[in-house]
């Protein structure tokens, strides 16, 4: 089945937000993973936190009063929740590397089977800069990444990572618009799958060995 980037975006958003518990701090990359706020649900409180210095990020603010100096980290304007708190850089990382941070979604460029995460450049191509892809990797309790399962059909699941890598064996949880992959001692655990797509689908399109469970669970959305 073919789904439009749209599609693929919202499943993957809406899956992630099933993830967190009550009172849970946490920091979205830039890109897809900022979409996981708008699908947070209605009676669970959590914080959110951005990397360029705002504790109690909310929704995207798409008003024509919005102002233009209150920004996610990928410069899109947001609202602020009651207690919301402004701050530098300095203290961003200071919250991100000192393991306040419960669980932190990024995109990817490629996951492998160790957990392993290559997210920051493509040899040869122009690169704006990593962030605060290595400090949230490695300061988060739980590491959660956000993508799309193929890019130009090309597999980014894959046994092992060929691209430069920003963190190694730090990844617990990979969310694409196909599947739910846990990250295990074993290696990548199938957990759930969407309905449109089979066992098959799924093999075919990673490249990398997936333990399959005798049961599998369709993805909630």
């Amino acid at each position: 089945m073919t789904l439009s980037k749209e599609q693929c975006r919202e499943i993957i958003a809406r899956r992630i937000a099933q993830e967190f518990k009550e009172g849970d701090v946490i920091t979205l990359g830039i890109g897809l993973p900022t979409e996981v706020a708008n699908y947070i649900p209605p009676h669970l409180h959590v914080i959110f936190q951005s990397e360029n210095g705002l504790l109690g990020v909310g929704h995207q603010d798409k008003t024509p009063q919005s102002k233009p100096k209150i920004i996610n980290a990928g410069g899109v304007p947001v609202m602020t929740k009651p207690g919301a708190s402004f701050f530098d850089t300095t203290m961003a990382f200071t919250i991100m590397r000192g393991g306040h941070v419960d669980a932190t979604v990024l995109g990817a460029l490629q996951v492998d089977a160790e957990g392993n995460l290559a997210s920051w450049m493509i040899p040869g191509a122009f690169v704006p800069g990593m962030g605060g892809a290595m400090d949230l990797v490695v300061g988060a309790k739980k590491v959660i990444i956000a993508m799309e399962h193929t890019s130009k059909g090309e597999p980014r699941i894959v046994q092992k990572c060929t691209l430069p890598l920003t963190a190694v064996h730090e990844v617990d949880l990979i969310v694409t618009e196909r599947c739910v992959l846990e990250v295990t001692e074993q290696g990548l655990l199938l957990k759930e799958i969407n309905p449109h797509f089979t066992v098959e689908d799924i093999i075919a399109s990673t490249d990398a060995e997936l333990i399959i469970p005798p049961e599998l669970m369709a993805i909630a959305v």
